[in-house]
């Protein structure tokens, strides 16, 4: 860029706005009919879902768009028609008064400063899933958004799917009885040579090396660092376990009552694929509740058979029924004792026998629900509370919490020892050492706001 401002003065710019913000919220004059004018910062892949996500709702429009890769910027510049303003530096976009709120899809390790630093503008924000990539960054944001009364969504948009939401009222009204266990899994096979192993080069045309690391420590540009595959490198992204299982994680504490786990355990392999990725091919994680829930994460990269006989990416077990939901998708299917007739029993057992015909609830017998474009919804959602400072379907808070689960068990893999956990207070309670984990040093000039 020709112009790209100061450090100093976007200091001083948005040390202003977080005053104006502090004050009340900006925009809580908006009504029904106003156009929110949005910005979006990072465009690549979940970027352009979103602008799909966003843009046919008739009150909201891309005023501005922000990313590192000059074909990025130039192709969802032609999506949303217009003419939006454009840069490489999303601070020019939280300087702008026009601006209302702004959705955030970069890689993870971005997320916290966008994040903070938008609040502090004074726009309301959208990020994407998972919120952070450590849980200091995640306690900072949650902060932020309080100080700073915005209104914040995270992309986790299964909290505005209504199916999703059908099946966790009845789960947590009791109707699959008590919940002792659940699973998720990530299954793709990706042997024997996944993302390849090439060699760092000179990055492409177009992109700003070096904006794109931003805080994360300065290497040479290698093609498996960037885009999409990002995501198989710990400095920048927590792996799968973050990317797919934040979702799957957030789902099944939503169905818990929202509960921070007590501990967790994981091991990881690398075994059965070859390339210069920095995450597991093969991970399984165990986390226990303090409900005496069991939760598990199965990651299988190297193989793709359905990690149970439905094929469903989570599963909740209740004494009473299962959950199974894959996509969309969701179907409850009860115990067989619930279904089949009761067998005629022993005048000694009648009090048995009464109490299983009252636990029978018709209502989950061959329950299968579809999903709408709950991507869709979940815009909707944010757009709303953007108009009416209601909290949103997915508030920061609940998506920290559920990162923040995620990546404590990352680090339980790499110390390679159960961690137990206090969640009001994001901290490891058995190893005062391992806290050192929860976070990391930024390369300067970039620091995480105190």
């Amino acid at each position: 860029m020709e112009s790209r401002m100061t450090r100093r003065d976007f200091t001083k710019s948005v040390a202003g706005a977080g005053l104006m913000a502090a004050a009340g919220p900006a925009l809580g004059a908006l009504g029904a009919n106003d156009r929110i004018r949005l910005g979006i910062i990072g465009v690549g892949n979940r970027g352009d879902q979103l602008i799909d996500a966003f843009k046919p709702h008739a009150d909201a429009e891309f005023a501005a768009i922000c990313d590192v890769y000059d074909p990025y910027i130039e192709f969802a510049k032609n999506k949303v028609g217009g003419n939006p303003f454009t840069t490489k530096d999303y601070r020019e976009i939280l300087e702008r008064k026009d601006i209302d709120a702004v959705v955030i899809a970069t890689p993870d390790h971005w997320h916290a400063l966008q994040f903070i630093h938008a609040c502090q503008a004074g726009k309301d924000v959208y990020v994407e899933k998972p919120l952070s990539l450590t849980v200091r960054e995640g306690r900072k944001m949650v902060e932020a958004a309080a100080k700073y009364q915005r209104v914040a969504q995270m992309g986790n948009q299964r909290r505005s799917s209504p199916a999703h939401r059908q099946i966790i009222d009845m789960i947590q009204a009791g109707k699959i009885g008590k919940v002792t266990a659940a699973r998720c899994f990530h299954i793709r096979n990706e042997a024997p040579l996944g993302i390849g192993n090439p060699a760092n080069s000179e990055p492409p045309k177009g992109l700003d090396w070096d904006m794109w690391l931003g805080p994360a420590p300065k290497v040479p540009y290698n093609e498996n660092y960037c885009f999409y595959k990002f995501r198989w490198f710990r400095p920048y992204s927590g792996g799968q376990m973050t990317n797919f299982g934040t979702h799957y994680m957030d789902v099944i504490q939503w169905a818990l009552g929202d509960i921070c786990p007590a501990g967790v355990f994981a091991v990881g392999s690398r075994v059965g694929v070859e390339d210069n990725r920095g995450v597991p091919v093969t991970m399984e994680a165990v986390w226990d509740y303090p409900d005496g829930a069991i939760v598990t994460f199965s990651q299988y990269n190297a193989n793709s058979a359905p990690g149970t006989a439905k094929g469903s990416a989570v599963e909740i077990r209740g004494t009473r029924a299962t959950v199974y939901m894959s996509g969309g998708n969701a179907q409850v299917v009860p115990e067989d004792w619930l279904t089949k007739p009761l067998p005629a029993l022993n005048p000694l057992d009648r009090e048995v026998n009464k109490r299983l015909e009252n636990a029978v609830e018709k209502g989950t017998e061959g329950l299968s629900i579809k999903d709408s474009d709950s991507t869709r919804e979940h815009a909707r959602n944010f757009l709303d509370c953007v108009k009416s400072r209601q909290t949103p379907n997915s508030p920061v808070h609940i998506g920290h919490r559920s990162t923040a689960s995620t990546l404590l068990a990352n680090i339980a893999m790499d110390l390679k020892k159960y961690l137990t956990w206090d969640g009001e207070n994001d901290r490891i309670t058995n190893d005062p050492d391992a806290n050192r984990h929860l976070g990391y040093a930024y390369r300067p000039p970039w620091n995480l706001p105190a």
